[in-house]
């Protein structure tokens, strides 16, 4: 009980968190009106399509929206690391505004449906560019890991409460007005959300410079100066972790792109729950991501985020059984309810994970290289769908999907396992982090400054560098001792939490001491350019570090 109270309080200490970090709490409330914008307007954009041209009409809108978003996305997430990420998304939210607003006015005047579609295709486009730069930026607003998971479980909670909750609004718009006036209810969301994004704070430090050479570690390409749209495929094919997150995400899209066709099977044929069941199904689907969430918070406490991601997989695929074998209304909500719940795990974990492996300098890419598998999946699963039920039947199909997902996941235990042993939790971080001028930095660059750091071995009495030497490398103490020598005097000795060789990196300057191992030494190095650029891009971290510079000059 002691474990789980404790997990409870971080959770709380960890959204607490969120709500007082002001940049935080700005996306947060900036994203709740957009959201529920967007549903409201999803749901006005279908009824004014079924009306002129039924449910084929529907069908082929959704489909060039679900296929040109695919292509579109990698492309589009090249702006949030090519430029200020905080002004990606005030664009992309004063342009939807400004284009949901012709289609409203077009609405009213009754123009050609042609051109109200066009708009809506081109809205979704611009769209694209606010979730990668989103996604992007949270990392670098979330002071701590803890924190970091707290804010996507806020976004994913968004997400949930606004699927239902947009809805309802254009439902009630509609019944005292028109289309027309949940269109411009929508634009005053991209509005709001636009003010918020502007009042959010964000380091000099933190603005993407599209480094090349953080570009090419993460498996992008060798040629300098270009921001490349596919260097957000490279960095997922480049790392196992990341390729077998991005399986299981895929895995789950597929689920939920037949989702939209066995959903309407289950309420209408299965279980002859109508239009209102179909209803009660996505409420209880919302109801369930909205305790997911916090569910993942919890759990994040544990360090298995990964596994958890896997957990969130299986829970799309495994309630379907449940479906199939037991055909009624209350296994189908239960089931429902498991489904959202299972939703809300993946998104939160899997967002959280990617966030802290990927270099921020290609972090924008990334995530829109997932937004376009994740879409290629969800029109993966939405055209087998049909085609399961009309070969095998609802049921069967049901289990054959939930079989094909399930297996997916158990043959990933080992993987998953390995990313939560290695990957969250890099071998050097502890020492890192008791390193003044390190503990500083944001928590995920830390991190990824020890998934770049090397253990360097060095036998007693031997030197680790003399001085005059070329400055390569920052070192740590993490076993044995050395002493520092000056003009063949030692001037310091040094045991394990020291650190040395931050003054020829800082200063561009031949080493200007001796370092002589007087036992074995295992050293943690971090090579110039990634101190660097870790440092130096940090106000506090580079305050930080002159203070040791002038403090071991004075003893010098």
């Amino acid at each position: 009980m002691g474990g789980v109270s404790e997990q409870l309080r971080d959770s709380r200490e960890a959204m607490a968190g969120v709500l007082r970090n002001r940049s935080l709490r700005r996306v947060s409330l900036a994203l709740v009106g957009s959201v529920i914008g967007d549903w409201a307007y999803i749901v006005a954009m279908s009824i004014y399509a079924f009306e002129r041209g039924g449910p084929a009409v529907v069908g082929a809108l959704a489909a060039v929206r679900f296929v040109s978003i695919a292509v579109l996305a990698p492309f589009a997430a090249v702006a949030a690391d090519r430029f200020d990420r905080r002004r990606v998304m005030i664009s992309a939210d004063l342009a939807r505004a400004v284009i949901v607003g012709v289609a409203a006015v077009a609405v009213t005047a009754d123009a050609p449906a042609l051109a109200v579609y066009a708009l809506t295709i081109v809205s979704s486009w611009v769209g694209l560019l606010f979730r990668p730069a989103q996604s992007a930026l949270v990392p670098t607003l979330a002071d701590t890991p803890s924190e970091l998971t707290a804010a996507n479980v806020t976004t994913s909670t968004i997400h949930s409460v606004g699927f239902f909750a947009g809805p309802s609004i254009a439902g009630l718009l509609l019944a005292v007005a028109d289309i027309g006036s949940v269109l411009v209810f929508n634009a005053l969301t991209f509005v709001w959300s636009a003010v918020l994004v502007f009042g959010i704070r964000v380091r000099r430090d933190e603005v993407p410079t599209d480094d090349d050479d953080a570009v090419a570690e993460a498996g992008g390409g060798d040629e300098p100066g270009r921001t490349r749209v596919l260097d957000g495929y490279r960095a997922i094919l480049a790392n196992r972790d990341l390729r077998l997150l991005v399986l299981l995400y895929v895995a789950q899209t597929v689920i939920a792109g037949a989702a939209a066709v066995y959903e309407v099977s289950i309420a209408l044929d299965l279980l002859d729950m109508g239009d209102s069941g179909l209803g009660v199904m996505n409420a209880v689907l919302g109801i369930g991501g909205v305790v997911g969430g916090m569910l993942a918070l919890v759990l994040a406490q544990r360090g298995k985020q990964a596994r958890d991601v896997g957990l969130g997989v299986a829970l799309w695929a495994t309630p379907l059984l449940l479906v199939a074998a037991w055909p009624y209304v209350v296994p189908t909500l239960v089931a429902m309810a498991l489904i959202g719940l299972g939703n809300s795990l993946v998104d939160v974990n899997a967002e959280t994970i990617i966030q802290r492996l990927v270099p921020d300098e290609v972090l924008g890419r990334v995530f829109g290289a997932l937004d376009s598998a994740a879409t290629a999946g969800m029109a993966l699963g939405a055209a087998v769908m049909p085609l399961l039920i009309s070969g095998v039947g609802l049921r069967t199909g049901l289990v054959v999907v939930a079989g094909v997902v399930t297996t997916v996941v158990l043959l990933s235990q080992r993987g998953l396992r390995r990313v939560d042993r290695v990957a969250l939790a890099p071998e050097g971080l502890l020492a890192l982090r008791g390193v003044p001028m390190l503990a500083v930095l944001p928590e995920h660059t830390i991190e990824r400054l020890a998934r770049t750091s090397a253990v360097v071995e060095v036998r007693a009495g031997a030197t680790v560098f003399e001085a005059g030497d070329h400055g390569d490398r920052f070192y740590i103490v993490e076993a044995g001792t050395a002493e520092v020598v000056i003009g063949g005097a030692a001037v310091a000795a040094l045991a394990s939490g020291d650190s040395f060789g931050e003054i020829a990196l800082l200063r561009d300057v031949p080493r200007t001491a001796t370092v002589r191992a007087t036992a074995d030494l295992r050293l943690r190095a971090i090579d110039r350019r990634h101190f660097l650029r870790a440092v130096t891009g940090h106000a506090e971290a580079n305050e930080q570090a002159d203070l040791v510079v002038r403090r071991f000059t004075d003893v010098a």
